[in-house]
């Protein structure tokens, strides 16, 4: 029978950089004259600017999360014992992990450039020859990447709370496209960088999100953690998010990611009141590509936030968690994350010959300055190594960013106030016959997840679904039955189960799980198709035949359920109308093999007659 359970549940959080224009070659040689100041003379125009406008600019610019422009010398001049402070302290430009290992985008200054920023204001930061000055980098239209090819804005009409907790909230967009599409980069815009602390967009493309949107009242949906759910293993994930300071970020060709008509993208945002109601209306930017996917990378995690219960004073409180890789991978990316009491962070992989690597380490964490670190050159790591997470947590009264005054205890949770210890890595699996390792791989992570958290709704789900794909139903219907406690109004963890047990020859409670799954979401075409194989099982073929209809009209090309009507009918003993729709199965599926052995037991039915 072809039953319809899959459901991998999936996340896809990504980023997108900008390549900060270099300083004109032509700028230099133009120039009319020999500069005019003593070569030892530090000046704005031959020196300082070129560090600014790569350092600084992309943040410090009109519209940009700074919160002032360093875009000309009078910019500067305003600003310049500001910036040999934060300089030679380290404060600015944000950089978090240690410099042992090469990422792309790395800010922060050499030793030489803090000097050089501290010589110039020590002899009074002086312009210098001007038209030795670089050009600025631009930023048209405050779209870092240059001009969108889309642009997609959310509906008015969501305001922030001037007081209270913080507030996790999603915006549906609806993107307007009637073709396949490839995705190079995407540039989100906040709509109110001042109280955004950051936002995720996923990716949803079996529409679930859009039949919570307005749900409320206003656009959107609230909450942190948003499941989304595919009728296929489709585990292709990307860091597209944005943060203060964060730069968008063109993925290479041949790692772009396809976007269908039909597909919403929902911006999960994480804000903060601000004392006054604030009008929230993001908009996000896409960059298309000519170029198909080759490279398909998928996100794993680790986390401990079971074991997140910090007692107030506790200046070292360690956590760990250590997961074996079932395969070979190349990482890409990765991204730690804590909240405020996060001090030191640290990620390792033991190789099986004994021999550690690196993956990034950062000693002073500091929130506001998290993000996603590509490798300017990916890692590689072979089957059988240990990725490792040691973090530790401070909540003592030395921690300048305890948000506790005095100290208490502090536990796992959404908001700021809370705590998480989490740990994302991009990875490309590689196999020596070229197939495709992110099954392996996701089920194991799957099996890591419940090792700790046995009632967790997405790992349970994602191994039934695994398992009954691979025709062990028996062995599924536990995992199901784990993830329908864990959510009792998941359509989707109902019907997976309905499945299971439908293929189990359990059908009295199969069909009263299947009839729980479409009743949950009414507009589940995958529900409707196995209730309807259901009670063709049980003999209700009048109440299948209905079913059956109604997935049809929904999906008028699906040669499967015309297949199976066709079978229902046949019981019905209308075989005039059987035949027709074996025959348009067959049109739409030359190879549909029910639909081709049902002709022939038709064709027996009326040679018999």
């Amino acid at each position: 029978m072809n039953w319809r359970a899959l459901t991998i549940v999936t996340l896809s959080l990504a980023a997108i950089f900008f390549v900060i224009q270099a300083r004109s070659p032509l700028a230099r040689a133009a120039k009319p004259e020999a500069s005019p100041h003593p070569a030892a003379k530090v000046t704005f125009s031959h020196d300082v600017a070129p560090i600014l406008f790569k350092n600084c600019s992309p943040c410090h610019h009109p519209g940009g999360a700074g919160p002032f422009p360093l875009m000309s010398y009078e910019d500067a001049k305003d600003r310049a014992r500001q910036i040999a402070r934060v300089t030679s302290t380290h404060f600015m430009p944000p950089w978090l992990p240690d410099r042992d290992i090469v990422f792309k985008e790395e800010r922060g200054l050499t030793a030489a450039q803090i000097d050089t920023l501290r010589r110039w204001v020590e002899a009074g930061a002086p312009e210098g020859y001007r038209a030795e000055t670089p050009a600025p980098p631009q930023f048209p239209g405050g779209w870092q990447l240059g001009k969108p090819d889309l642009v997609i804005e959310a509906p008015a009409g969501y305001t922030l709370p001037a007081d209270g907790v913080d507030v996790y909230h999603n915006f549906v967009f609806r993107v307007p496209i009637d073709s396949v599409h490839y995705v190079r980069a995407v540039e989100i815009h906040p709509g109110n960088p001042k109280v955004v602390h950051h936002c995720n967009l996923l990716i949803d493309r079996t529409e679930s999100s859009r039949r919570r949107d307005g749900e409320s009242g206003v656009p959107g949906f609230d909450g942190m953690d948003v499941a989304l759910e595919s009728t296929a293993f489709q585990p292709d994930s990307h860091f597209i998010y944005w943060k203060p300071g964060s730069l968008p970020y063109f993925e290479p060709d041949n790692m772009t990611w396809q976007l269908d008509p039909g597909t919403d993208l929902v911006l999960n945002m994480h804000m903060r009141p601000s004392g006054k109601t604030e009008p929230i209306r993001p908009e996000i930017g896409i960059y298309f590509s000519p170029h198909a996917p080759t490279v398909r990378p998928m996100l794993m995690q680790l986390d401990r936030d079971d074991g997140l219960d910090i007692p107030p004073g506790a200046k070292d409180f360690k956590l760990a968690d250590d997961f074996t890789l079932p395969v070979d991978v190349r990482v890409l990316a990765i991204y730690p994350h804590a909240h405020y009491l996060g001090h030191d962070l640290n990620a390792l992989a033991t190789l099986p010959n004994g021999t550690r690597k690196s993956l990034i380490h950062i000693r002073n964490w500091d929130p506001s300055w998290q993000g996603v670190f590509r490798y300017e050159h990916p890692i590689a790591l072979p089957k059988g190594t240990v990725i490792s997470m040691r973090y530790s947590f401070d909540n003592s009264a030395d921690n300048p960013r305890n948000p506790n005054n005095p100290p208490k205890r502090v536990m796992a949770g959404n908001q700021s106030t809370d705590e998480m210890c989490h740990l994302w890595l991009q990875v490309v699996t590689v196999t020596s016959d070229g197939s495709d390792g992110r099954r392996t791989l996701h089920e194991a992570l799957m099996h890591h997840k419940l090792d700790r958290y046995l009632t967790d709704y997405a790992a349970n789900y994602n191994l039934g679904a695994m398992l009954l794909s691979r025709g062990q139903s028996s062995e599924a219907i536990p995992y199901f039955r784990r993830a329908v406690a864990a959510d009792n109004q998941s359509s989707a963890a109902l019907n997976g189960l309905g499945a299971a047990l439908v293929a189990e020859g359990q059908m009295t409670e199969a069909t009263d799980v299947l009839h729980r799954a479409v009743a949950v979401n009414p507009d589940s075409l995958d529900a409707h198709f196995n209730l309807a194989s259901a009670l063709a099982e049980t003999g209700q073929f009048h109440e299948s035949a209905k079913e059956f209809a109604w997935v049809m009209q929904r999906k008028p090309n699906d040669a499967d359920a015309e297949a199976k009507y066709g079978t229902v009918l046949a019981e019905l003993k209308d075989y005039d109308s059987a035949e027709s729709h074996f025959r348009h199965a067959l049109t739409i599926d030359p190879n549909n093999q029910l639909a081709q052995e049902s002709l022939k037991m038709l064709d027996q039915i009326r040679r018999s007659q």
